[in-house]
């Protein structure tokens, strides 16, 4: 479990995080968004004890990280993909961590295989890609077999493989009950990797529930409907409160009704209906909503 109490940093006149008070439960994957510079890493940061936070704590199973006797054991991280040294190779790497903690090279070899670096554990760091970066990263964040994870982009740089990889293997491991705590920019991962959401927007948190409830907190919900007699459904349904688009010929999307309604109105009509499907809001557009306002850096977007 990882509880933030009361958490604020400033730098100077800049307050990067502001009294967040969240907790994250084990058994669950908790997904950490916002946009950029809205506090995520710097939250991370003081979570592992690299950054001071200006007032509040920061606690993993009710100790600050500088507490425990044997941090590997307890929490895995990983915050920067290219913070090794260079000149070692993956083994290397891995071997001189496990040394600070009595770790057995056997469980060296179970991390490289687990995170398929088989066919790389010999070379040099300075050659890998991105991808391979994350996932040694990765392997030294499961180096003690801890049971808590906290992970900033951790597919990153990963292939299609990489990135369904790691979706498992976060489900796997909340499974077992460990706290999982990950960002990602990407949101249809996200969507399908987290069981909660933590939203932040200018270091505050914008939201704090199950990905359910954020999705269903979202104001886009229609139903699209496909008919041979669009133009009949159109005029059966129309009314002040509902909205009829054509998306394509013979399919409609409406807002303003539920299915049951628009189907209830068919059958009175005599209407033919071919599909008619629920549509709520993705993650994407539930997250766009929540951090409209906390956007530092905006473009337009082309249309």
């Amino acid at each position: 479990m990882i509880q933030l109490d009361h958490l604020t940093k400033r730098f100077g006149a800049k307050t990067a995080v502001d009294d967040i008070s969240v907790t994250i439960q084990p058994g669950k994957v908790t997904g950490f968004l916002g946009p950029n510079g809205a506090g995520k890493s710097t939250t991370m940061r003081m979570i592992m004890g690299l950054d001071r936070p200006t007032h509040g704590q920061a606690l993993i199973n009710g100790k600050r990280y500088a507490e425990f006797r044997s941090p590997l054991t307890e929490v895995g991280a990983l915050l920067d993909a290219k913070a090794i040294h260079t000149g070692r190779t993956a083994y290397a790497h891995l071997l001189s961590l496990a040394a600070t903690h009595g770790i057995p090279k056997s469980r060296v070899h179970e991390v490289i295989g687990m995170t398929g670096l088989e066919s790389v554990a010999g070379k040099r760091v300075g050659g890998f890609s991105l991808g391979m970066g994350q996932r040694l990263g990765i392997a030294a964040a499961m180096l003690g077999d801890p049971a808590t994870l906290i992970l900033d982009e951790p597919v990153n740089g990963l292939d299609p493989e990489g990135v369904l990889w790691v979706r498992q293997f976060a489900r796997h491991l909340a499974s077992q009950g460990r706290t999982v705590f990950l960002s990602s920019h990407l949101m249809s991962e996200m969507a399908q990797t987290a069981d909660h959401i933590v939203v932040l927007g200018r270091g505050r948190v914008l939201a704090d529930a199950p990905v359910d409830s954020i999705l269903a907190a979202a104001t886009r919900h229609a139903v699209r409907v496909r008919t041979p007699q669009p133009e009949q459904l159109a005029r059966a349904v129309a009314g002040a409160d509902v909205a009829v688009t054509g998306v394509e010929a013979q399919l409609l999307e409406i807002t303003g009704l539920t299915a049951a309604q628009i189907g209830e109105t068919a059958a009175r009509d005599g209407i033919v209906l071919h599909e008619l499907t629920p549509i709520s809001a993705s993650l994407e557009e539930a997250y766009l909503e929540l951090t409209q306002d906390d956007v530092e850096y905006r473009t337009e977007v082309s249309r």
